[in-house]
């Protein structure tokens, strides 16, 4: 028999009397969708997937290295490279940054080349001629620092000097003071444009003091005693405070006995125990100058107090004439990098001992017993402007007294030293044509310059240099290639 009704019908009806009527929604979820789980057809129609390019694999790299996309790959650390240099030891960049090589084997021995002697800086013939430099005395020019770096020393095959005019009238004003009985002393700054040949001129002048017997004491950089780089320690006893610096002043020692071996002939006086009751350690009596010195360069805490009794030894009549020289003088006439214990403030150059002890003979404060010279030489190259020392410098040289600006502020402790008196500022030019050309044989019989020295090559490279500036000479002949 047949049934007028289909299952669904009855499956229906038996769903109605099992479970309540729920809205169409709640059916919706509640019953399995008659529709299929999921279709092929989107993707049997979709477009095949376009190939990756270089760059989306390596932003894809990027992004997974840095976390964006999850990836099961194993990260590798990469290792730093291991430094097995040898690290250079403490002050050997130093030392190798003020090397200076006094003698080239590869360049021509000049043939005939005169020696400097004692007589030579008083022979007018002499003018214009290069002399060569004694070996006895390059230990203890060395030993003053006067050779430069930039000084072109190692470009010939032993060191050797212009006779210029004004080296000749410095000749003969030392050979005045040399005499037996005068006092006479000279205080002098040689100022210039860079390359002008100041540092040059402090060297000549050391050279002429070494072959007269004379006992120099020089301070190759002012710029060494201002920049923070040596220990201070303030002076118990002084007002205002003044400042010792222990170790540059043991340094200083050490040097003064390479340089000066007439040290060795001189004795201490009887009377220096009395002058000096102060020194912290036992010293013999009737010890050398030269000992007296070793004992300061081997403690630096004894050091100022055995420099200020050997400066008074020094000071006694009948001892040698003594120059003093200083180079890059504008360092030593404003605030140093030194700060004070008390106040916290810059301090001067002019509160720290080596240097007050300078411009104390440079002004006149503390004649030369026995006579001598007081040179200083400024710096173009790294010079900071003082105004104080500008003003001084420009109208000392023009003959005139110091006069201030009212409308500008001066340093007075600077300007005190020069208007004192007594100071010549001496300006150092350009090489006149002959001496030029007498420097210019010398490098050609050198090896170091090929043309032929002619009266047309030394116009034009003397009209090059700027009127014959050393510095720019050199630099148009000898270094300059085409």
């Amino acid at each position: 028999m047949n049934t007028q009704t289909c299952w669904r019908c009855i499956s229906r009806a038996s769903e109605s009397f099992f479970f309540p009527r729920r809205s169409p929604n709640q059916q919706q979820l509640l019953l399995p969708s008659s529709r299929a789980a999921f279709t092929t057809s989107a993707y049997l129609s979709a477009l095949p997937p376009k190939a990756k390019s270089s760059k989306n694999k390596q932003n894809a790299r990027d992004n997974a290295a840095r976390g964006n996309v999850q990836t099961f790959r194993k990260k590798k650390t990469k290792h730093q490279p291991i430094d097995r240099s040898r690290r250079p030891a403490v002050g050997e960049r130093k030392a190798l940054r003020k090397r200076i090589v006094l003698s080239n084997t590869n360049a021509l021995e000049v043939n005939g080349l005169q020696d400097l002697s004692a007589d030579s800086f008083t022979d007018n013939d002499l003018r214009g001629q290069v002399l060569g430099i004694p070996g006895p005395l390059l230990d203890r020019l060395r030993a003053v620092e006067a050779f430069k770096v930039k000084q072109g020393w190692a470009l010939f095959r032993r060191p050797a000097m212009l006779m210029r005019k004004i080296s000749l009238d410095l000749g003969k004003e030392l050979e005045e003071i040399s005499e037996e009985g005068s006092k006479k002393s000279i205080r002098r700054v040689y100022v210039g444009e860079k390359g002008s040949g100041k540092s040059a001129m402090l060297l000549q002048a050391m050279t002429m003091a070494f072959m007269k017997h004379w006992i120099v004491i020089s301070i190759p950089d002012a710029q060494d005693l201002v920049l923070g780089h040596t220990e201070y320690t303030p002076i118990p006893g002084t007002s205002p405070t003044q400042y010792a610096q222990p170790t540059y002043t043991a340094s200083l020692f050490g040097a003064i006995i390479q340089a000066n071996p007439i040290l060795q002939t001189l004795q201490l006086s009887e009377s220096a125990f009395s002058s000096a009751p102060n020194i912290p350690i036992l010293i013999p009596p009737n010890i050398t100058l030269s000992r007296l010195a070793q004992l300061g360069a081997q403690d630096p805490e004894t050091a100022w107090p055995i420099f200020q009794l050997l400066y008074r030894e020094l000071l006694l009549p009948g001892r040698p004439p003594l120059m003093l020289c200083l180079d890059g003088l504008a360092h030593a006439m404003t605030n140093t990098h030194y700060l004070s214990g008390i106040t916290y403030q810059p301090i001067h150059a002019h509160d720290f001992a080596l240097i007050s002890h300078f411009f104390a003979h440079f002004s006149s404060t503390t004649p030369l017993t026995n006579g001598g010279a007081v040179l200083a030489a400024t710096s173009e190259s790294n010079q900071p402007i003082i105004p104080s020392l500008s003003l001084a410098l420009s109208q000392l040289e023009e003959g005139k007294p110091v006069q201030r600006d009212p409308y500008v502020a001066y340093d007075e402790r600077v300007l005190a030293i020069f208007e004192k008196g007594g100071v010549e500022v001496q300006r150092l030019g350009g090489l006149e044509k002959a001496e030029a050309r007498g420097l210019m044989e010398y490098w050609a019989r050198s090896g170091v310059v090929r043309q032929r020295i002619d009266e047309g090559f030394v116009g034009e490279k003397w009209s090059l240099s700027g009127g014959g500036c050393v510095g720019e000479l050199e630099r148009a002949v000898v270094r300059m290639r085409f």
